[in-house]
């Protein structure tokens, strides 16, 4: 992921009070935060909202119609521009809609000439867009849908797994929330040993593990403090 960090200008240690030394001082690139956790992002942060998927380009969706099964698709993929073309109903814009609104869309197009009376079910069976992006050294990197909750622990797993290079300790989360990039550096040995909590994914998170240019991202900060406790939050300026 191409990044142009121009100044870290706020960090937070997790839990109890670092005893390193301070950070934050006078006409500094970092200053102490409040922050206890990377916060979560907000609906507008996210690809789609985590309530209420909206779909997108290239989503694979389950088609249910009844009466008339003949007419249900077990995968039916919505093309490039957000359309799905369904038999009877023709080419429907579902692009930024519900599964909700997708029934509705369908059942409207089939009362009365086809069916007296369709009930229509639609459901996820594949994304493209609400997903989180894991890269670094991991087995498989690459972007994996986030469906239901999902921890830094699940994606790594969903990865099949580190490399024998992978560093526990430098595992970074790039997410943005209320519009500002946020970054935290982890280490999946403390969360293995149940010392820091395994923390929660959204859609549009990035995770990066193992050497990169991400860990330069907290050079400064190693550099200063004699003694780290986890995550290290900072907010990122492109």
């Amino acid at each position: 992921m191409p990044l142009r960090i121009l100044a870290i200008i706020t960090l937070t240690l997790l839990g109890a009070c670092s005893t390193g030394p301070k950070l934050g001082a006078p006409g500094s690139a970092v200053q102490v935060t409040d922050y206890q956790l990377l916060p979560a992002p907000n609906a507008t942060d996210m690809v789609r909202p985590q309530s209420t998927y909206l779909v997108g380009p290239f989503d694979k969706l389950s088609v249910k119609v009844y009466p008339g099964d003949e007419l249900s698709r077990d995968e039916a993929q919505v093309d490039g521009e957000g359309r799905l073309s369904f038999p009877l109903a023709g080419v429907i814009d579902v692009g930024g809609k519900s599964p909700r609104e997708i029934e509705d869309l369908i059942a409207e197009r089939l009362r009365g000439r086809y069916i007296r009376d369709p009930q229509v079910t639609v459901n996820l069976k594949e994304t493209r867009t609400q997903v989180v992006t894991i890269d670094g050294e991991v087995q498989q990197p690459g972007p994996y849908p986030v469906m239901g909750d999902m921890s830094l622990m699940r994606t790594v797993a969903a990865a099949k797994g580190l490399t024998e290079d992978a560093k526990l300790e430098d595992v970074v989360i790039f997410r943005t929330v209320n519009g500002q990039k946020l970054a935290a550096l982890y280490n999946l040995r403390a969360i293995r040993r149940g010392v820091v909590a395994d923390p929660q994914i959204y859609a549009n998170d990035v995770v990066v593990v193992g050497e990169s240019r991400a860990r330069q991202l907290f050079e400064q900060l190693l550099g200063v403090a004699s003694t780290i406790s986890y995550p290290l939050i900072a907010i990122v300026q492109n």
